[in-house]
């Protein structure tokens, strides 16, 4: 019925049996320090018949845990119940990526582990609430300033959790860059006050992004790295600013030279189309479009060369699937009501 969103292609050095990317969504279940659970299991090897799988939102470090049920690949732990997960994706015959998401400030101690702090890039606090299973919802935290040499140590620690991720089975990484997450808020001045190397102009302010994929390219090859960007996106108190197409035009031109596997795009309503074609035409690499995509127009957009992949939340987070992965609903695929790592 969608012979082109339906048909085999490849992503880096792999091939996939169809166009459809499962969208990175919470599982729904309770991951006690943040370690993957047999719930997750069967949730993830379910959904294996999409093309490629990216699991949800995980934190590299104890002070990325800021959301609750957030689970981590920072530990041998969490590693391990990843393993079971990466391996019963496999044996079904799916492909499955890690989305590595740093919270920054979108974050409450009383989500983190120990003595973890709140840090971002600068000392700014998001309006709004954020859930804990302590307290219910709470006011963000105010992050501390992270220093510059916490900075380039921050770079280290996204290397160490995609290595582990790689060890724990995962085929590859994506960087989360979106929605207003610690590598988003350097990219926003609003966000990022900074007054050294890595903030005030668009260069320093793609820094830290860029240097971080040089160094997770290089240690796990750049056929197994991925990245999420959102431009214009208002998720988690970010402000329209602007320079958004300068800055996503230089970013892109940049990352375009590292040969990433893919960028996982996001645009909002409000995201230019001139803008959307321009990071199509300026990257060479694998475009994944998000956006409340239905069938009928997720096989039109892959039809145009629009995109290469289109991801889903449903109804890949919606139903299990077996068999040959199919795509019967033409309504609109309505994110779910629950708490999701596309918010």
């Amino acid at each position: 019925m969608y012979p082109t969103l339906l048909s085999s292609t490849t992503i880096g050095n792999y091939a996939i049996s169809n166009k459809v990317v499962m969208a990175p969504t919470l599982s729904k279940t309770h991951v006690p320090a943040g370690i993957p659970n047999d719930v997750m299991v069967n949730y993830y090897s379910q959904r294996a018949k999409a093309g490629l799988i990216i699991a949800e939102g995980t934190g590299p470090a104890e002070n990325g845990m800021g959301k609750a049920h957030m689970p981590g690949i920072y530990s041998k732990d969490q590693i391990a119940g990843w393993k079971k997960v990466t391996k019963a994706v496999h044996e079904n015959g799916g492909r499955i990526f890690l989305q590595i998401m740093h919270t920054g400030r979108i974050s409450h101690p009383a989500n983190m582990p120990g003595k973890a702090e709140v840090i971002a890039p600068s000392a700014v606090t998001a309006k709004g609430e954020i859930w804990t299973e302590q307290h219910g919802w709470q006011p963000y935290a105010t992050p501390r300033a992270m220093t510059t040499s916490e900075v380039q140590k921050m770079v280290q620690q996204y290397v160490k959790a995609a290595t582990q991720a790689i060890a724990a089975g995962f085929d590859g990484v994506e960087l989360h860059a979106a929605h207003g997450y610690l590598m988003d808020q350097f990219l926003h001045p609003d966000t990022n006050q900074r007054t050294d190397k890595y903030g005030g102009s668009i260069p320093n302010r793609i820094r830290f992004i860029l240097e971080t994929v040089a160094a997770v390219s290089h240690a796990i090859g750049k056929h197994r790295t991925g990245i999420r960007l959102s431009p214009y996106s208002q998720v988690n108190d970010l402000q329209h600013h602007d320079e958004i197409d300068a800055t996503y035009e230089y970013l892109v031109d940049a990352l375009d030279t590292y040969g990433l596997s893919y960028i996982h795009l996001l645009p909002e309503h409000s995201t230019p189309a001139t803008l959307i074609a321009g990071i199509r035409s300026r990257f060479n690499g694998t475009l994944i479009l998000n956006g409340d995509y239905d069938a009928i127009r997720a096989e039109q957009t892959v039809l145009n060369g629009l995109a290469d992949l289109i991801a889903f939340e449903n109804p890949c987070v919606s139903s299990p699937l077996s068999g040959k992965f199919e795509m019967t609903s033409s309504e609109p695929l309505k994110k779910p009501n629950y708490a999701c790592a596309n918010c």
